[in-house]
């Protein structure tokens, strides 16, 4: 793979260098045998999940259809080529791309090598490599790739290249795994949704009005779409979970300093003030279990020495931990932003449903201060006042974009000192000890909350972060994880009654400023709006 050619630093205007990403990532997509139809914008409709299943054959259907556990079986057994795999999930990758805009590039050269390596040893020996033997995994662009263009979605960066694959792509390919496709990211990589200048906007594969969330939409939209079983995001405050949450597949955000990040590409690299973490979006539980468990097995901190030395814990010891009842928290609402009434509706049923296991203890979570958790996480977000970032926008010209300037000015964020720093730290630690305190006094094993303040927002409007930003300030690992259900798509008289019951009060008073934006989106757009989101939940832990 040779590095981009047309380059701000070569002489191209922003625009130029967009258009030739553009015609580089069509190229790669052409390379896909055998060819796609070209979709008409026409053909494209609101939800656009039945598509696949008119273009695609029986076989890749079948193979695209199957989870993480059903193709590590296949795989390994030789059932199923690797070859085969992968060439299947290359063109439903590269049909998501024309549905959403949620690809970079395919790896057609590289994954099918790969694959080829790969049926041939299982032939040769009777052995697959390792316990991800020819699993297709997809990529979020900013983690680097030995080779290939490294940008983190800035214009000014493209031509930078990865001097060789993150520490995380190598544990993951010695294990087995396929890198076949790379995915988009929102300018500055702190939007809750997916647009930037070189590729435009990602959509939501269900409803292509909302955003696929972000900054890991890309791979929100494709494992979405089953373009991807697994995929790799990252998240500071809300980019594994929520693209997760508004596409309705699971998504993990382990606490920080767990799994490695060496390779990745960022500005303010070397900022700890808020510790970014890595971690998988799956079409299944397992396939979050298995990737962590597959990292951890490796033993990372040999290698990457910042990360935490704590092995996986399998379920049977965690059961002679607890030892009692399985006790949950309940988050209704933040005292900040009232969730649209699809999440309140989903949240009720969920819990009435646990309250009729045993082993299951339901307690209401008061929040404590979240408007205020929020004020310090965005304190500690841009400590230059944002000046990397914006100099790393301002380096080709090309135009700041709505999410960007909303999250690089708002009201927090501020050029620190060393002694307003140590005064921000000192506010982030006595806030982490209150909340750990809470905790304690409360005894519970979890925490179950909304995901966000609504399903996936209407696109330009993912401005409420607290329901996934708060668990980064804190440090707790958190879960997304799909219910079922989905906007307008109710099941049962029962599920209509109790989506109407969760409703705005016609006399409601909004709690806030974000509040007001919330209600009024929901206001204007509706279930109608919406139609067709998926409802996502989030369970959040300690350790």
């Amino acid at each position: 793979m040779s590095p981009a050619k047309v380059t701000t630093a070569s002489g191209a205007s922003w625009r130029e260098v967009a258009a030739d990403r553009q015609q580089h990532r069509d190229a790669t997509i052409a390379s896909v045998n055998p060819p796609l139809p070209k979709l008409q914008a026409s053909d494209i409709p609101l939800d656009t999940t039945s598509v696949p299943g008119s273009i695609l054959t029986t076989e890749e259907l079948d193979i695209t259809e199957k989870n993480v556990e059903d193709l590590i079986s296949l795989l390994a057994s030789g059932q199923w080529s690797a070859k085969t795999v992968v060439q299947a999930f290359m063109r439903r990758a590269a049909l998501a791309q024309q549905l959403t805009n949620c690809v970079t590039e395919i790896l057609a050269e590289r994954a099918l090598q790969r694959a080829a390596d790969l049926d041939a040893h299982l032939a040769a020996t009777g052995q697959p490599i390792g316990p991800l033997h020819g699993l297709p995994i997809s990529v979020k662009e900013h983690i680097g790739m030995k080779g290939y263009d490294l940008n983190a979605g800035f214009i000014a960066w493209v031509g930078r290249v990865g001097e060789e694959d993150a520490l995380i792509l190598q544990i993951l390919w010695d294990a087995g795994a396929v890198f076949y496709v790379r995915s988009t990211q929102p300018q500055t990589l702190m939007h809750l949704e997916t647009r930037n200048n070189l590729y435009g906007v990602t959509v939501n594969p269900y409803n292509t009005t909302l955003t696929a969330g972000g900054s890991s939409g890309g791979e929100g939209a494709l494992v979405g779409l089953r373009g991807s079983v697994l995929g790799i995001g990252t998240d500071i405050g809300g980019s594994i979970r929520s693209p997760a949450a508004n596409n309705g597949v699971f998504g993990f955000k382990p606490t920080a300093l767990r799994l490695p990040v060496s390779g990745w590409s960022a500005t303010m690299a070397g900022s700890d003030h808020i510790v970014a973490t890595i971690g998988p979006l799956s079409t299944s539980l397992e396939g979050v279990s298995l990737f962590i468990r597959t990292i951890l097995q490796a033993r990372p901190w040999l290698r990457e020495p910042s990360l935490v030395p704590i092995p996986w814990k399998a379920e049977d010891e965690l059961e002679k931990v607890r030892g009692r009842k399985l006790k949950v928290g309940v988050i209704w609402d933040d005292k900040v932003v009232r969730p649209h009434p699809p999440i309140r509706a989903a949240l009720s049923q969920f819990v009435a449903e646990l309250r009729k296991n045993d082993e299951v203890e339901i307690v209401d979570w008061e929040c404590w201060k979240h408007d205020l958790a929020w004020e310090i996480i965005a304190k500690l977000y841009f400590c230059d006042g944002a000046a990397e970032e914006k100099a790393a926008i301002d380096a080709s010209g090309e135009p700041l974009l709505p999410m960007s300037k909303w999250i690089l000015e708002n009201p927090h964020v501020r050029l620190h000192t060393i002694p307003t720093l140590w005064q921000a730290h000192e506010e982030r630690q006595a806030y982490r000890t209150s909340y750990a305190s809470l905790w304690n006094e409360r005894d519970v094993d979890v925490i179950l909350c909304p995901a966000g303040p609504g399903v996936a927002p209407k696109l330009e409007t993912a401005r409420y972060w607290g329901y996934t930003s708060q668990w980064n300030l804190l440090n707790y690992p958190a879960i997304v994880f799909p219910v079922g259900a989905k906007v307008g798509s109710t099941g049962s008289t029962q599920e209509e009654h109790s989506s109407k019951e969760h409703e705005y009060p016609e006399d409601y008073k909004p709690m806030s400023e974000a509040d007001q934006y919330n209600y009024d989106l929901w206001k204007q757009h509706g279930v109608e709006g919406y139609a067709g989101a998926p409802v996502s939940l989030q369970l959040v832990g300690r350790m």
